[in-house]
């Protein structure tokens, strides 16, 4: 069987990085982690061969190979992932499909002309699949009737798949799941609130995989809530550490965790002795009422100011998610926002306006209560909330935007980068230092051309040309270790700069449309169910993918 797995374009976002990653020359910032494994998954006497929308386009020679095409996407690849489907058609191939966004809202997927709907995770499902195929059908949807699969059974990717000269990272996961219960998250929905985790030696074969490859750059662990079973992630890490020590440390790791990693020395201090750099946090809000409301109760434990600062100086860069728009949020939500991202020296803040995702609790509340403008949420950064708030729409978009624009001034996100990078340097667990070696290192122009470029820019053409020296010598003198990072993420600054217009326009541009147009609700609903035709089709085992 000639197998052609094909990964939709992503539209520009905050975390698309176009203008950074064209400074050093790479196509994307993450490659398709749920393709290669779906690949891996999948009977290895068939072919494969896998081409991201994202580095490059499908070639005629390709679509022609194929015997069966297979399509995967979250919610914000809809509008390819879709048009994909459709170009399949149009040459006549079998087409199945999975991931979040089929898996959440199967019938978009199957109104577009997929055939196979993979739904769920894949360990269970695809399985299904193959067995679908194998008896001569044409058509099957394949879901796992809630049962969780144990990853401890994830093969290794097909990283060889991979075009892994235009990723600026690799990515790897570790676990599944996340034990908490915010309203309006969908991990939970997708994946359970018992983290599962794979084995030490599975993440250390999947590493090797890498490392075998010639892999030697950053590596973002894509799990939801990485610190979600504690004990097993220690065991991970203390297999881990001397494992790249050996190596002389070829990674460096980010990954994602809830906010009470600062409440946890022993665990930053593990990451840290690991190259771990950096860690996501989803901070979501100051305001205690809202987080008590959206049942984001971890993140009231401790004050929220002290539990970022304090991974900072554990020497992990934070990076945190933000959204406006909860229910009973008083105005200036936005600039309560900004002066928290300035208190904590945050340098990458995502910043969202609440949307409600599919089949979330939220989701199911909202119906009920008749507060939904549309089904439809594509979790973007330029798209209006899909459901009435419980202040003016017209409010929080204004004080939305207003923040995003203060957020990522250049000279603003400049400064903050660098008081980050201050927490950074003087950190009291310090960064890894690799052995010198005897083999020299070929000079990597590209890395040069793309530091000229900044200081270009940044340290001539733009408002920060002063300041952005002042810093620069300022780190180099007090705390050098941490000056090529702290250049990475000012190059960050390149994308900010223009998607905080893209931001402006577009949000002003809808808000304009709904106040010329009020929307009409949606009735209220009592349960929202998969249509008969939806249901599950291959027994009463079921799957939950990410295709991250």
């Amino acid at each position: 069987m000639r197998v052609l797995l094909v990964y939709p374009l992503f539209p520009k976002s905050f975390w698309s990085f176009e203008k950074t990653l064209e400074l050093v020359g790479y196509k994307a910032q993450l490659p398709p982690l749920g393709m290669v494994t779906v690949a891996a998954i999948l009977p290895q006497t068939w072919e494969f061969k896998l081409v991201d929308r994202n580095v490059r386009d499908i070639t005629e020679a390709e679509w022609e190979w194929a015997e069966v095409v297979i399509l995967s996407a979250m919610i914000v690849q809809k509008n390819d992932f879709l048009a994909q489907i459709q170009e399949a058609k149009k040459r006549g191939k079998l087409v199945a499909v999975g991931g979040p966004y089929p898996t959440a809202l199967p019938e978009e997927a199957k109104v577009s002309g997929a055939d196979f709907l993979i739904l769920d995770e894949g360990e269970i499902t695809l399985p299904m699949f193959v067995e679908a195929i194998e008896r001569g059908d044409r058509t099957g949807i394949l879901r796992s009737n809630g049962e969780k699969p144990a990853v401890t059974d994830t093969p290794i990717p097909r990283f060889d798949l991979l075009e892994m000269n235009r990723y600026a990272e690799m990515s790897v996961q570790f676990s599944r799941g996340c034990p908490f219960q915010c309203e309006f998250c969908d991990i939970i929905v997708l994946y359970g609130r018992k983290p599962r985790t794979k084995t030490p030696a599975q993440i250390l074969a999947e590493l090797q995989c890498l490392y075998d490859l010639g892999w030697r750059r950053s590596i973002f662990m894509v799990d939801d809530n990485f610190i979600g079973n504690k004990r097993n992630v220690k065991v991970m890490l203390q297999e881990l550490k001397p494992w790249m020590k050996e190596r002389n440390y070829p990674f460096s790791f980010a990954t994602e965790a809830s906010v009470d990693l600062a409440q946890d020395p022993e665990m930053m201090q593990m990451m840290v002795e690991c190259n771990f750099g950096s860690v996501f946090l989803g901070i979501e809000t100051p305001d205690t009422d809202s987080l008590a409301l959206t049942k984001k109760f971890q993140n009231n434990r401790d004050p929220l100011s002290e539990s970022v600062i304090n991974i900072a100086r554990a020497g992990i860069r934070v990076m945190a998610g933000f959204i406006i728009g909860f229910d009973g949020e008083k105005k200036g939500a936005g600039d309560r926002i900004v002066q928290f991202v300035e208190l904590t020296a945050v340098p990458t803040a995502l910043f969202s306006m609440l949307q409600a995702l599919p089949d979330t609790g939220l989701w199911h509340r909202l119906n009920k209560e008749g507060r939904m403008i549309t089904q439809n949420s594509n979790g973007h950064q330029t798209t209006l909330m899909n459901f009435m708030p419980t202040r003016p729409l017209e409010d929080i978009a204004t004080e939305y935007v207003h923040a995003f624009w203060t957020l990522y001034d250049p000279l603003v996100f400049l400064n903050r980068t660098y008081r980050h990078f201050l927490i950074l340097g003087e950190s009291q667990y310090k960064r890894i230092k690799r052995e010198k070696t005897d083999q020299k290192k070929r000079t990597d122009w590209t890395a040069i051309r793309a530091l000229l470029i900044l200081c270009w820019r940044q340290g001539f053409v733009r408002k920060t040309r002063f300041q952005f020296w002042i810093n620069l010598f300022d780190l180099m003198k007090r705390y050098p270790n941490v000056v090529t990072s702290y250049l990475s993420v000012c190059a960050q600054g390149e994308h900010f700069l223009e998607y905080r217009s893209i931001v402006r326009e577009q949000i002003e541009a809808q808000l304009a449309d709904y106040l010329a147009n009020p929307p009409v609700l949606q009735p209220k609903v009592q349960a929202v169910e998969i249509k008969p035709e939806l249901q599950e089709v291959g027994g009463d085992r079921a799957l939950e993918r990410k295709a991250s």
